[in-house]
């Protein structure tokens, strides 16, 4: 395969790659995602084997979701799901809106870059594994669609993820199949004939038997979906059968009543090109079905259509955590559900609307908008807070008649109106506009309603948890050291990391105290916990190591007097400390641990280990407690690294293993700037932007000499 500068021809060479990737496979389902540029969201780009209504859900997903597809493409790794338990144990999310027997996986696509992810899809009828031969086969796969996107973006037509996915036919890259071939296959896969749909639920066949069943010409129903076309159809359990039958590609059956008082049964065999369809009288036996002997009867009823979408996102809003996540959710699921452009979630601060989040907006409209009055008459958002009902323009006239400047400030086309109110309390609105007119239908408009109450609900719980977290970061970046003494003939480095989202704050704390020009000691402490309760009390022990240090304490009796101190407060958290005493004109260290991690020591020549502390008891646990203490000499060049264990924990990894993990990636630091040897250190230490636990870090270097670069 060459590379092309035409980006049509590279469409279709992705295309047939992927349809053949799927087809030779044997995956009932397959879809393509590709990253955005910023490489923060995943974007559904080519489907085969299903409707793009189906992939609705899923058309965007945030590489930090907890989905398979996102974290293959977050860690580089293929995701197996065997099973609907396994889904339902190691991703729930996506269990809700999967309620079928099926088993997927999900690849990276990686190639001069990442490009995203595969995701393949079988019925329950594979086993439950997958073996060596097809991991390997789908890996292979996964390297040539790379290998197209890399060839086409050298040539400058590489696809990017586009708005809307492009479904792709099975047999993509085959000869077409005649109208009399297509009739043929019908026959083959149903044992009695009746009618067929395609993969997006529309007649492609139908008998005359099947059409003195329903009332209709055969020719009324051809290109029609049942529900559409058959009112006595209309019901989601109907549609929910057909969408397992696609999904779970094994037999499905319901029943149905022609009015006035007709039952008819439906028997639905589908595979890889549509669903054949036989349907009888009540009471009349079903054709075998070759080769079954599960019953399809399990399969779990579920709403269809867009309450597939509303349990998505519903199950999104209840895992956000603070205003942001509130505004990601919206912004990257429930906008493209709906097809919108444009968004401002707005949230009601002392008598105002102050815009929090916005999408698909120009920043001086923006500007325009923020904090307008919450009886605002400027735009349609006074009204519908006031009377607690959305309202809905789906032409700029529309919304002329009653707000004329409010189409010219936002340049919009149509709009929704969602007030976010909880049980009579305003939280703030919703808007959710379009660029082109738009007809805001009547299921639309409920879903909506009932999406801006999960809204209201997850907006007013992020916005007590940041006002929260606001209080308890204030506090703790209060009660740690705004700046660091200078000491001469010792360099100084310190970082504070708190606990990424989903976390409270914690009680890591460090300090520096000087003691003239020739000497200063260094403290480094974890308070149990991650909550202002912990932070409170990390300033108390800071505070009691100070007060005791200052009186010129040795170090273990440092430790001594601040645990009887605790014990004597009874805070029902207990806290791990060091203290070091360091002399530089007696050119040695002394040291204490209340149950802390060893301290690193780096010598000269980048040998570097744990130095052997022993870890006394933890502060505020025995009040009689005895710390012993350490000595070592202080050379020029050596430098020593406190941390606290969240530099350094793994969960299933043992903690020596961990340590002496730190202690290599120091080793090989150049410790001529020790700003950049902390960066790298939390760096090579885990995952920076992923920390469930808070981290203190402070280094020192016996100047002496010109550093080493390891």
């Amino acid at each position: 395969m060459t590379g092309t500068s035409d980006p049509a021809t590279a469409a279709d060479a992705l295309d047939a790659a992927f349809a053949e990737t799927v087809r030779g496979i044997g995956a009932s389902i397959g879809a393509l995602y590709l990253l955005t540029p910023d490489e923060e969201v995943l974007r559904l780009h080519l489907l085969s084997g299903a409707p793009a209504e189906f992939a609705a859900p899923w058309a965007r997903v945030p590489v930090a979701a907890p989905a398979p597809v996102a974290v293959a493409a977050r860690e580089g790794r293929m995701v197996w799901v065997g099973s609907q338990e396994e889904m339902a144990h190691s991703f729930p999310r996506t269990a809700m809106v999967l309620p079928y027997p099926l088993a997927l996986a999900a690849a990276p696509v990686t190639g001069a870059r990442r490009w995203g992810t595969l995701l393949l899809m079988w019925p329950t009828g594979r086993p439950p594994y997958m073996t060596a031969r097809e991991r390997g086969h789908i890996e292979s796969r996964c390297r040539r669609l790379a290998r197209l996107l890399d060839e086409a973006e050298a040539h400058d037509g590489a696809p990017g993820p586009a708005d809307l996915p492009r479904v792709v036919p099975a047999g993509a890259g085959r000869p077409s199949v005649s109208e009399e071939m297509a009739l043929a296959d019908f026959v083959e896969r149903l044992p009695g004939g009746s009618c067929a749909l395609d993969l997006e639920g529309r007649f492609t066949y139908v008998s005359k038997g099947a059409g003195e069943l329903f009332g209709r010409e055969p020719e009324q129903l051809l290109g029609t979906l049942p529900w559409q076309a058959l009112r006595w159809l209309d019901d989601p359990v109907h549609e929910d059968r057909y969408r397992a039958a696609v999904i779970t590609r094994e037999p499905v059956s319901f029943s149905a009543c022609r009015p006035p008082g007709q039952w008819l049964d439906f028997h639905l065999y589908p595979d890889t090109s549509g669903i054949s369809v036989r349907v009888v009288p009540r009471g009349t036996a079903p054709p075998p079905v070759p080769g079954q002997s599960r019953s399809t009867s399990t399969v779990t009823p579920s709403r269809a259509g867009r309450l597939y979408q509303l349990t998505h996102l519903a199950a999104a809003l209840t895992e956000v955590v603070g205003v942001q996540d509130v505004v990601d959710v919206v912004a990257d699921q429930i906008m493209p559900a709906f097809g919108a452009h444009g968004l401002v979630l707005s949230a009601a601060e002392a008598g105002k609307l102050r815009i929090i989040g916005y999408r698909g907006y120009a920043p001086e409209a923006i500007a325009r908008l923020d904090g307008l009055p919450l009886d605002t008459a400027f735009t349609p958002a006074g009204r519908a807070l006031s009377s607690g009902v959305p309202s809905f323009y789906g032409t700029p006239e529309e919304m002329e008649r009653l707000y004329p400047e409010a189409p010219v400030a936002s340049g919009k086309q149509a709009w929704a109106f969602l007030p976010l109110i909880i049980t009579g309390r305003l939280v703030g609105i919703c808007v959710l506009s379009y660029d082109t007119p738009h007809e805001f239908e009547a299921e639309e408009r409920a879903v909506m309603t009932s999406l801006a109450g999960l809204i209201a609900q997850a907006l007013d719980r992020a916005r007590l948890y940041d006002t929260k977290l606001e209080l308890a970061h204030g506090l703790q970046q209060a009660l740690l050291p705004r700046t660091l003494p200078t000491v001469p003939g010792l360099r100084i480095a310190a970082r504070y990391l708190p606990a990424t989202r989903g976390m409270e704050i914690g009680g890591d704390f460090y300090d520096l105290i000087r003691f003239g020009d020739t000497a200063v000691a260094a403290v480094i402490g974890d308070v149990q916990g991650h909550n202002v309760a912990a932070a409170a009390l990390m300033g108390q022990v800071r505070t009691g190591v100070y007060a005791h240090a200052t009186l010129g304490t040795p170090p273990g009796e440092v430790l001594a007097r601040t645990n009887r101190l605790l014990t004597d407060l009874g805070p029902d958290l207990f806290t791990s400390c060091l203290y070091a005493h360091l002399d530089l004109d007696a050119g040695r260290v002394t040291l204490a641990s209340a149950g802390h991690p060893p301290p690193l020591l780096r010598l000269p020549d980048g040998d570097t280990r744990p130095l052997a502390v022993p870890p006394g008891t933890l502060l505020g646990v025995d009040p009689r407690a005895v710390y012993p203490v350490t000595e070592i000499p202080l050379t020029p060049g050596m430098t020593l690294a406190f941390y606290t264990d969240g530099l350094v924990e793994t969960p299933g990894v043992d903690l020596d293993d961990c340590i002496a993990r730190l202690a290599q990636h120091l080793a090989r630091a150049d410790t001529r700037d020790l700003d950049v040897v902390i960066d790298e250190l939390v760096e090579k230490a885990g995952t920076p932007g992923q920390r469930t636990d808070d981290i203190a870090l402070l280094l020192l270097h016996r100047e002496g000499d010109h550093g080493s670069s390891g």
